[in-house]
């Protein structure tokens, strides 16, 4: 039983990646030719994450509640309706506000999938009993993440390069056989949703906010774990969108097609990052001890990358910054998963994703002025040197839990 729920759950999300990386490597240029600039871009998805952190908590409160089959099937619908708006604001040519409102609302469908799929999965596995690490099924399921959007931003990039909103409508189909498989193939296991009644939604809210205070902020471990997501999303996003008019423009050439080819790299880079969480936690043995590895990796190629203008070696050294987050990814999965109380699990990893938005919003917000004022290079250096803040952070959870710390 076991290996179904594992493989449900890798169909989950290399489907759902496969969908969503369809548009990762023209999004920026979709925007740019509907009319925005590359700050208003960047504003647009500091909108898309400001949506994210405003909706985390509520959306966590349904999968906590209703369940977290309900919370993926209602992210699905989401998704696919405000996919088709974005591409109607493009062609009507409503501009940017169009483009950050629905933003906004795009943020909402993300959020009822972010922590709803990791808690039914590690709620599932308990009730049938599995007892293997869970960084093999983490990292494994982020090598179907890489996987599908190797092939989504593949495709993404040759159908941009026909017309850029194709990508768009291609990802609002491919959302509707992903409904009909958490649909039918996601039962709730060692979890009992709960009815939600809407007079009762604030008292929940407040229910979730004093576990969120309990479990997440006032948990010496969770707390700067969540502290770091912040850190290291400020640049995480703003580096995503931003890099692919900034390649571009280190190529001196404005080829669509390479954007998508360089997204397809950076899934295969994710997918090695993966590979190297086994042999490197037989070097490193603790979670901390290979978060701050990936981290000081991190923060040693952005600064080159924004330094440097050669466009193979910039790329290279992106590439391999894709390997260090392909690294950490599945490891603080399992860590803060280890810290998290079965009843609260969706809510504290949302809680997790509010603080991640936070950083987002912030350096999309930050770095996307530096870059339009100065350039995009001298922005990458500065949020760069910024990430290295994780760092102290990891190493406070690493002295507060170091029974936890120890990898399996």
């Amino acid at each position: 039983m076991s290996g179904s729920i594992i493989r449900t759950y890798y169909a989950i999300t290399g489907l759902f990646n496969l969908a969503m990386s369809l548009i990762w490597g023209i999004d920026t240029l979709f925007k740019m030719h509907a009319g925005l600039d590359i700050q208003q871009v960047l504003l647009t998805n500091a909108a898309f994450t400001l949506g994210s952190m405003v909706f985390e908590i509520p959306t966590g409160v349904i999968a906590d509640t209703v369940g977290r089959r309900v919370s993926l099937l209602l992210c699905l619908v989401t998704l696919f309706i405000t996919t088709l708006l974005y591409v109607t604001i493009a062609w009507r040519g409503w501009g940017f506000w169009a483009f950050a409102w629905v933003s906004v609302f795009l943020g909402l469908g993300y959020t009822f999938y972010t922590g709803a799929v990791d808690a039914w999965l590690v709620d599932a596995l308990k009730a049938t009993g599995y007892t293997g690490p869970l960084e093999r099924v983490f990292a494994r399921g982020q090598m179907f993440f890489g996987g599908g959007m190797l092939l989504g931003t593949i495709g993404g990039g040759l159908l941009g390069q026909i017309r850029l909103d194709i990508p768009y409508l291609v990802r609002a189909a491919i959302v509707v056989p992903l409904f009909a498989l958490a649909w039918f193939k996601m039962p709730e296991l060692g979890y009992t949703p709960r009815a939600l009644e809407l007079r009762r939604v604030p008292e929940e809210l407040q229910r979730v906010f004093v576990e969120g205070l309990r479990y997440g902020l006032s948990h010496p471990v969770v707390r700067p774990v969540m502290l770091a997501s912040l850190v290291s999303m400020s640049f995480m996003i703003f580096g995503f969108y931003s890099w692919q008019r900034y390649f571009l423009d280190l190529l001196g050439r404005d080829l669509v097609w390479v954007d998508g080819v360089i997204s397809s790299l950076v899934g295969l880079s994710l997918i090695a990052g993966n590979v190297l969480v086994a042999p490197l936690s037989r070097v490193v043995r603790t979670r901390t001890g290979l978060l701050m590895v990936s981290v000081g990796a991190q923060v040693v190629l952005i600064v080159l990358c924004g330094l440097l203008t050669n466009f193979f070696v910039v790329v290279s050294l992106y590439l391999l910054y894709g390997a260090a987050i392909g690294l950490a990814m599945p490891v603080k999965q399992a860590y803060l998963n280890a810290h998290i109380p079965s009843a609260q699990r969706a809510t504290i990893i949302s809680l997790d994703s509010m603080f991640a938005s936070t950083g987002g919003v912030i350096g999309q917000s930050v770095w996307g002025a530096v870059a339009r004022a100065r350039s995009i290079g001298q922005a990458w250096v500065g949020s760069g040197l910024t990430l290295v803040l994780a760092i102290p952070l990891y190493w406070i959870a690493r002295r507060r839990d170091r029974k936890q710390d120890i990898i399996s």
